[in-house]
Protein backbone atom coordinates (compact mmCIF):
# COMPACT_ATOMS: atom_id res chain seq x y z
CA UNK A 1 0.00 0.00 0.00
CA UNK A 2 2.74 2.31 0.80
CA UNK A 3 4.69 1.73 -2.40
CA UNK A 4 1.21 2.35 -3.94
CA UNK A 5 0.51 5.62 -2.62
CA UNK A 6 4.49 6.89 -3.28
CA UNK A 7 3.65 5.65 -6.75
CA UNK A 8 1.16 7.48 -7.33
CA UNK A 9 2.77 10.69 -5.74
CA UNK A 10 5.37 10.59 -7.97
CA UNK A 11 3.34 10.20 -10.72
CA UNK A 12 1.76 13.47 -9.92
CA UNK A 13 4.46 15.56 -9.39
CA UNK A 14 6.53 14.33 -12.36
CA UNK A 15 3.27 14.68 -14.82
CA UNK A 16 2.32 17.97 -13.22
CA UNK A 17 -1.55 17.09 -13.98
CA UNK A 18 -1.97 16.95 -9.85
CA UNK A 19 -0.07 19.26 -7.72
CA UNK A 20 0.94 21.98 -10.53
CA UNK A 21 -2.54 21.64 -12.92
CA UNK A 22 -5.11 22.08 -9.47
CA UNK A 23 -2.55 24.70 -7.16
CA UNK A 24 -2.50 26.81 -10.87
CA UNK A 25 -5.96 27.01 -11.45
CA UNK A 26 -6.50 27.94 -7.47
CA UNK A 27 -4.44 31.18 -7.48
CA UNK A 28 -5.68 32.39 -11.28
CA UNK A 29 -9.00 32.17 -9.93
CA UNK A 30 -8.45 34.36 -6.82
CA UNK A 31 -5.94 36.91 -8.37
CA UNK A 32 -8.94 37.32 -11.22
CA UNK A 33 -11.88 38.12 -8.86
CA UNK A 34 -10.93 41.18 -7.58
CA UNK A 35 -10.96 42.26 -11.38
CA UNK A 36 -13.93 41.39 -12.01
CA UNK A 37 -15.48 42.36 -8.71
CA UNK A 38 -13.34 45.54 -8.01
CA UNK A 39 -10.68 46.27 -5.60
CA UNK A 40 -13.33 47.15 -2.59
CA UNK A 41 -11.69 45.38 0.57
CA UNK A 42 -15.23 45.35 2.22
CA UNK A 43 -17.04 43.40 -0.93
CA UNK A 44 -13.51 41.19 -0.98
CA UNK A 45 -13.84 39.87 2.36
CA UNK A 46 -17.76 39.01 1.92
CA UNK A 47 -17.12 37.02 -1.15
CA UNK A 48 -13.64 35.41 0.41
CA UNK A 49 -14.97 32.48 1.91
CA UNK A 50 -17.15 31.65 -0.60
CA UNK A 51 -14.55 32.20 -3.45
CA UNK A 52 -11.36 30.68 -1.57
CA UNK A 53 -13.65 27.35 -1.40
CA UNK A 54 -15.62 27.12 -5.05
CA UNK A 55 -11.81 27.32 -6.21
CA UNK A 56 -10.48 24.35 -3.92
CA UNK A 57 -13.25 22.62 -5.29
CA UNK A 58 -13.04 23.15 -9.11
CA UNK A 59 -9.30 22.57 -8.36
CA UNK A 60 -9.65 19.65 -7.20
CA UNK A 61 -11.93 18.24 -9.64
CA UNK A 62 -9.59 19.38 -12.14
CA UNK A 63 -7.34 16.32 -12.23
CA UNK A 64 -9.96 13.57 -11.28
CA UNK A 65 -9.81 11.56 -14.25
CA UNK A 66 -6.35 10.91 -13.45
CA UNK A 67 -7.10 8.76 -10.47
CA UNK A 68 -7.80 5.95 -12.46
CA UNK A 69 -7.37 6.93 -15.93
CA UNK A 70 -3.87 6.12 -16.63
CA UNK A 71 -3.83 3.10 -14.74
CA UNK A 72 -6.81 1.72 -16.73
CA UNK A 73 -4.78 2.96 -20.41
CA UNK A 74 -1.53 1.07 -19.11
CA UNK A 75 -3.77 -2.06 -17.91
CA UNK A 76 -2.04 -1.31 -14.60
CA UNK A 77 -5.68 -1.32 -12.87
CA UNK A 78 -5.81 -5.07 -14.21
CA UNK A 79 -3.28 -6.10 -12.29
CA UNK A 80 -4.34 -3.99 -9.47
CA UNK A 81 -8.06 -5.73 -9.34
CA UNK A 82 -6.42 -9.36 -9.12
CA UNK A 83 -3.44 -8.38 -6.86
CA UNK A 84 -3.51 -9.94 -3.40
CA UNK A 85 -4.72 -6.59 -1.66
CA UNK A 86 -8.15 -5.50 -1.50
CA UNK A 87 -9.31 -3.07 -4.52
CA UNK A 88 -11.45 -1.26 -1.60
CA UNK A 89 -7.92 -0.57 -0.29
CA UNK A 90 -6.22 0.43 -3.59
CA UNK A 91 -8.61 2.99 -4.52
CA UNK A 92 -8.61 4.54 -0.50
CA UNK A 93 -4.65 4.98 -1.39
CA UNK A 94 -5.62 6.42 -5.16
CA UNK A 95 -7.81 8.98 -3.20
CA UNK A 96 -5.60 9.78 -0.41
CA UNK A 97 -2.42 10.03 -3.19
CA UNK A 98 -4.66 12.92 -4.74
CA UNK A 99 -5.51 14.54 -1.43
CA UNK A 100 -2.15 15.20 -0.80
CA UNK A 101 -0.93 16.19 -4.27
CA UNK A 102 -4.01 18.76 -5.02
CA UNK A 103 -6.26 18.86 -1.84
CA UNK A 104 -2.97 19.34 1.00
CA UNK A 105 -1.18 22.09 -1.31
CA UNK A 106 -4.42 24.12 -1.59
CA UNK A 107 -4.69 24.16 2.37
CA UNK A 108 -1.30 25.26 2.43
CA UNK A 109 -1.60 27.63 -0.53
CA UNK A 110 -4.77 29.33 0.99
CA UNK A 111 -3.69 31.88 3.66
CA UNK A 112 -1.79 33.56 1.48
CA UNK A 113 -4.33 33.94 -1.11
CA UNK A 114 -6.88 34.83 1.70
CA UNK A 115 -4.70 37.79 2.12
CA UNK A 116 -5.37 38.60 -1.68
CA UNK A 117 -9.43 38.18 -1.13
CA UNK A 118 -8.81 40.32 2.57
CA UNK A 119 -10.13 37.48 4.13
CA UNK A 120 -10.91 38.78 7.88
CA UNK A 121 -8.07 38.20 10.23
CA UNK A 122 -10.07 35.57 12.34
CA UNK A 123 -11.21 33.36 9.53
CA UNK A 124 -7.90 32.00 8.92
CA UNK A 125 -7.68 29.33 11.46
CA UNK A 126 -11.40 28.22 10.22
CA UNK A 127 -10.31 28.54 6.09
CA UNK A 128 -7.17 26.22 6.98
CA UNK A 129 -9.66 24.13 9.79
CA UNK A 130 -12.78 23.66 7.03
CA UNK A 131 -10.16 22.71 4.02
CA UNK A 132 -8.16 20.20 6.03
CA UNK A 133 -11.58 18.31 7.01
CA UNK A 134 -13.48 19.13 3.65
CA UNK A 135 -10.54 18.65 0.76
CA UNK A 136 -10.26 14.46 1.65
CA UNK A 137 -14.03 14.38 1.00
CA UNK A 138 -13.56 16.02 -2.20
CA UNK A 139 -11.00 13.63 -3.17
CA UNK A 140 -12.90 10.26 -1.90
CA UNK A 141 -16.08 11.82 -3.48
CA UNK A 142 -14.36 12.03 -6.83
CA UNK A 143 -12.45 9.15 -6.85
CA UNK A 144 -16.28 7.85 -6.81
CA UNK A 145 -16.68 9.77 -9.57
CA UNK A 146 -13.84 8.60 -11.51
CA UNK A 147 -14.60 4.93 -11.32
CA UNK A 148 -17.91 4.96 -12.29
CA UNK A 149 -16.67 6.37 -15.84
CA UNK A 150 -13.17 4.67 -15.93
CA UNK A 151 -13.06 3.26 -19.69
CA UNK A 152 -15.31 6.24 -20.93
CA UNK A 153 -14.29 7.98 -23.63
CA UNK A 154 -14.74 11.83 -22.20
CA UNK A 155 -15.78 10.26 -19.33
CA UNK A 156 -14.18 13.48 -17.75
CA UNK A 157 -17.79 15.81 -18.85
CA UNK A 158 -19.82 12.93 -17.27
CA UNK A 159 -17.63 12.38 -14.40
CA UNK A 160 -18.52 16.24 -13.29
CA UNK A 161 -21.88 16.40 -13.83
CA UNK A 162 -22.06 13.47 -11.40
CA UNK A 163 -19.62 14.69 -8.56
CA UNK A 164 -20.18 18.53 -8.68
CA UNK A 165 -23.71 17.46 -6.68
CA UNK A 166 -21.99 15.75 -4.46
CA UNK A 167 -19.28 18.22 -3.34
CA UNK A 168 -22.44 21.19 -2.78
CA UNK A 169 -22.47 20.43 0.55
CA UNK A 170 -19.10 20.41 1.89
CA UNK A 171 -18.83 23.34 0.14
CA UNK A 172 -21.58 25.02 1.74
CA UNK A 173 -20.66 24.13 5.39
CA UNK A 174 -17.15 24.73 4.65
CA UNK A 175 -17.61 27.81 3.49
CA UNK A 176 -20.71 28.95 6.68
CA UNK A 177 -17.78 27.57 9.20
CA UNK A 178 -15.46 30.58 7.45
CA UNK A 179 -18.26 33.05 7.66
CA UNK A 180 -19.37 32.70 11.52
CA UNK A 181 -15.53 32.21 12.42
CA UNK A 182 -14.76 35.44 10.74
CA UNK A 183 -17.97 37.00 12.18
CA UNK A 184 -17.37 35.23 16.04
CA UNK A 185 -20.39 33.15 15.60
CA UNK A 186 -20.62 29.93 17.14
CA UNK A 187 -19.20 27.22 14.51
CA UNK A 188 -19.88 23.90 16.20
CA UNK A 189 -22.93 22.82 14.09
CA UNK A 190 -21.58 23.37 10.16
CA UNK A 191 -18.43 21.68 11.24
CA UNK A 192 -19.63 19.22 12.86
CA UNK A 193 -21.53 18.62 9.50
CA UNK A 194 -18.74 18.71 7.37
CA UNK A 195 -16.57 16.31 9.30
CA UNK A 196 -19.35 14.19 9.25
CA UNK A 197 -19.28 13.98 5.29
CA UNK A 198 -15.76 13.17 5.28
CA UNK A 199 -15.99 10.85 7.31
CA UNK A 200 -18.88 8.92 5.89
CA UNK A 201 -17.34 9.36 2.23
CA UNK A 202 -13.96 8.19 3.82
CA UNK A 203 -15.38 4.89 5.25
CA UNK A 204 -18.18 3.97 2.34
CA UNK A 205 -17.14 5.24 -0.92
CA UNK A 206 -13.84 3.41 -0.94
CA UNK A 207 -16.39 0.29 -1.52
CA UNK A 208 -18.38 1.85 -4.18
CA UNK A 209 -15.80 2.71 -6.34
CA UNK A 210 -14.14 -0.92 -5.56
CA UNK A 211 -17.91 -2.41 -6.97
CA UNK A 212 -17.66 0.23 -9.87
CA UNK A 213 -14.38 -0.84 -10.99
CA UNK A 214 -15.17 -4.33 -10.98
CA UNK A 215 -18.14 -3.66 -13.34
CA UNK A 216 -16.37 -1.34 -15.73
CA UNK A 217 -13.64 -4.18 -15.91
CA UNK A 218 -16.09 -6.71 -17.01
Amino acid sequence: MIRLLWRDITLAFRSGGGFGLGLGFFLILVTLVPFGVGPEGDMLSAIAPGILWVGALLACLLSLDRIFALDFEDGSLDLLTTAPIPLEGVVAVKALAHWITTGLPLVIAAPALGFLLHLESTAYRWMIVTLLIGTPALSFIGSFGAALTVGLKRGGLLMSLLVLPLYIPTLIFGAEVVRRGAGGFLVGTPLAMQAGITLGAVALLPFASAAAIRVALR
